[in-house]
């Protein structure tokens, strides 16, 4: 537990006092933030504002995983390692992402090819590390099986050791680009994707910290209900320094916001909840407890398919955020909700979750 505070408080205090020293650099560079011109107007003034921020994000995580490790005289899982290398490893691609829009003046950055690529490569690589390493009891980070709570029946590897490396391969890479197009999508007003973010992680924290309290390999505690999870407390710690970083990122971040995460962040945070839901065997479980992630998706994937069909808008702008600006809500309105339904998500995802437990 304590390494689980040190990961938390440090990688907060290393997003606090490090965003505004990132902010000053970005000024003094002037890389700035490239507004769309079909966004809602009000957005027009936000031109200019410092991005980039989730390099900071990632490097506080980094930092407070660091230094639990150093505190609690821990050596690192591979299990966080995985996670933290997937977090960083799309948080790269973002950030060149968001240096080509600066480079080149304009909203657009990499293309969608060259961003697929950068993505499938990390997404890939995790995947087929992922199945690797197995420790003392045979268990590996992840597993071939789809997982809702825990492991379910639904095995990728039905046809052979090969044809499930591939299945499972695809299949991460398919939860790895929904996340980080989930936060992306989410990360149009200041403050939103923070604080959604910040949330979801630290139900993650919880879920954690309870799989390793009912760990099948702590013999003390092993039954029916036990989780065949390889390192839940280390990634207790990276779900803690991720929360701790948002946290300490969002003071500066919430609006009027003096700096935003750009892709850098948007990508690295939709990668550390992908690892998260991959690596705790709750793949399905994380649509719940990100649920306001899922319905910001589906009102674009709604829009742009009603549209198609009917050249009819179901929203006034998609995603849904920007259908309430359009409608008249207050920027910091629209947040608060948004948070509050985030929290209710989470809520009731970790409420499936122990239910699920109590009766197994």
């Amino acid at each position: 537990m304590i390494a689980i505070l040190v990961g938390a408080g440090v990688s907060l205090i290393a997003a606090l006092f490090g965003t505004p020293l990132f902010i000053r650099f970005l000024v003094h560079k002037n890389y700035g933030q490239f507004v769309r011109q079909d966004g809602p107007t009000g957005h027009f003034t936000k031109r200019g504002t410092p991005t980039m921020g989730g390099v900071v994000i990632i490097a506080a995580t980094l930092v407070g995983y660091a230094m639990s490790m150093v505190v609690s005289g821990r050596v690192p899982s591979v299990s966080a390692v995985l996670c933290l290398f997937l977090m960083t490893g799309l948080g790269l691609v973002g950030f060149l992402d968001d240096f080509t829009k600066i480079r080149r003046q304009r909203s657009l950055g990499l293309t969608p090819r060259a961003k697929l690529i950068g993505q499938g490569a990390v997404g890939i690589t995790f995947a087929a590390l992922a199945l690797q390493f197995p420790n003392g009891n045979s268990r590996t980070p992840a597993s071939t099986k789809i997982s809702f709570l825990r492991d379910t029946d639904l095995d990728l590897a039905f046809a052979g050791t090969t044809v499930g490396l591939i299945l499972f391969i695809l299949w991460a890479n398919l939860l790895v680009a929904a996340w980080s197009n989930a936060v992306n999508l989410t990360d149009g007003l200041d403050g939103l994707a923070t604080g959604v973010s910040l949330i979801t992680f630290g139900a993650y924290v919880l879920v954690s910290i309870w799989q390793l309290n009912q760990s099948c390999q702590l013999i003390s505690s092993a039954g029916p209900g036990c989780y065949e999870v390889r390192d839940p407390g280390d990634l207790a710690i990276v779900a803690a320094a991720v929360m701790g970083a948002c946290f300490g990122f969002l003071w500066w971040n919430a609006n009027p916001a003096k700096i935003f995460m750009g892709d850098t962040g948007a990508l690295a945070l939709g990668g550390a909840l992908a690892g998260l839901s991959i690596l705790t065997r709750t793949e399905i479980l994380a649509a719940i407890i990100g649920g306001l992630f899922v319905i910001v998706v589906a009102s674009d994937v709604i829009q742009i398919g009603f549209f198609k069909m009917t050249r009819k808008r179901v929203f006034k702008m998609a995603p849904l955020h920007h259908h309430f600006e359009l409608s008249g809500w207050g920027e910091v309105t629209i947040v608060i909700r948004f948070w509050l339904i985030a929290g209710l998500f989470a809520a009731l995802g970790m409420g499936i979750f122990y239910a699920e437990w109590v009766v197994s």
